[in-house]
């Protein structure tokens, strides 16, 4: 049976906010892991050798988190830190961690802490399923690496973040800290487990193609027009409203996405950044000849879409919960601001008592139905595990 437990601290002190977040999961059975997400403010080495001290072999794994986590406590974050931990313990489940930081290319680097997360599990076989946690910027091609080794398994996962979008985050293990890199977790067990990815957006009319793009993350023509003369077109956006580093806030509720062919899945890309030759920048890839399409979403959404998202989970999953694991974009946390308690209300009363915990990323991994793994932004991939 999987058991599940969630601590959190406030405590200015990495070593004893990590003692205090640890000693409220100590007696979970049966260990295999433990997802920690803290704050930039802390030493991050020295939370997590207090973390390990309490759940001695026990592997961990995690990241900063944009200004807090969520758990069945609420909303937890603090101006001098903030943890969240929670451990998962089976006899019948086995889990491989293994991170590295960014050695040669991203591609190569995946493909080794996958070999050396099925060593570490105790296996020679391809996961039930995997978490990914990666540095933003690169995340498809650390994902591509991990696929060279195992194939196509069902993923889940976010990219670290910070406070203030200054590159400040980092991404760990129990013995790895590094703010350019990868981390895995790999899951061996007979147990189901479910993720529902989605930017919950609503798909508008307005759509074009992508006909000119530059290091993969800058849309410099849709269309054959100026992309950012046509997202400005779309949404009647003013160049002083979207101007810099404006854009990043204005399209938390009109992001552009891309569609799977299947149509199962629309891929959000958050605008980033407008640049003076009116092209701007996205938090993840794209492909000349692709359909962008304008999507919409007002605060009121980004909320109540949290609550709705995990009780779509809960009947994916089909079995009964032990635990979820829920990514949720920095950038729409940021949106929300702070009606934040709205949200911790929302996936409290959709937890049904089930410990959860969550994060705050600044790009999130999943899969829809049978799609291929995929990296993407302003989005929720909530994961659930049959107890």
């Amino acid at each position: 049976m999987l058991s599940a437990k969630t601590g959190t601290s406030v405590n200015a002190s990495p070593e004893l906010a990590g003692k205090e977040a640890a000693a409220a999961v100590k007696a979970v059975e049966d260990a295999k892991v433990a997802f920690v997400y803290s704050g930039v403010q802390y030493d991050t080495k020295a939370l997590l050798g207090a973390v390990s001290k309490e759940l001695p072999g026990v592997p961990l794994i995690g990241n900063t988190s944009f200004t807090g986590v969520i758990t069945d406590q609420g909303f937890v974050t603090g101006d001098d830190g903030f943890v969240g931990i929670m451990a998962m313990g089976d006899a019948d489940m086995a889990v491989g961690v293994a991170g590295s930081p960014k050695e040669g290319d991203a591609r190569a680097t995946g493909h080794k802490v996958a070999v050396e997360a099925m060593r570490n599990a105790g296996k020679d076989c391809a996961p039930d399923y995997f978490f990914m946690v990666a540095s933003p910027g690169e995340e498809e091609f650390y994902l591509k690496g991990i696929t060279e080794v195992i194939g196509r398994v069902p993923m889940f996962g976010g990219s670290a973040a910070d406070n203030t979008i200054t590159g400040e985050w980092v991404l760990y293990t129990s013995d790895m800290v590094t703010p350019d890199g990868v981390a895995v977790a790999f899951f061996y067990t007979n147990k189901a487990f479910a993720d529902v990815y989605t930017g919950a957006y609503k798909e508008t009319e307005k759509a074009g193609i992508i006909t000119k793009v530059e290091d993969y993350r800058k849309i410099c023509e849709i269309d054959g027009v100026p992309a950012l003369e046509k997202y400005m077109e779309w949404t009647g956006a003013k160049k002083e409203e979207i101007e810099g580093g404006n854009l990043l806030g204005y399209s938390v509720t009109a992001p552009v996405g891309v569609k799977d062919p299947l149509g199962d899945l629309i891929a959000i890309r958050h605008p980033q950044s407008a640049n003076e030759d009116m092209t701007f920048n996205i938090g993840n890839n794209a492909a000349v000849g692709t359909a962008m399409i304008l999507m919409e979403g007002s605060v009121d959404q980004l909320i109540s879409s949290t609550g709705e998202t995990l009780e779509k989970l809960k009947t994916k999953l089909g079995k009964e919960p032990g635990a979820y694991m829920l990514v949720h974009c920095g950038g729409r946390r940021a949106g929300i601001g702070d009606r934040i308690d709205e949200v911790a209300k929302a996936l409290k009363d959709a937890a049904g008592g089930v410990p959860f915990i969550t994060e705050f990323t600044f790009g999130e991994f999943g899969y829809e139905d049978d799609g291929r793994n995929t990296c993407g932004g302003l989005m929720l991939s909530f994961a659930g595990f049959e107890k």
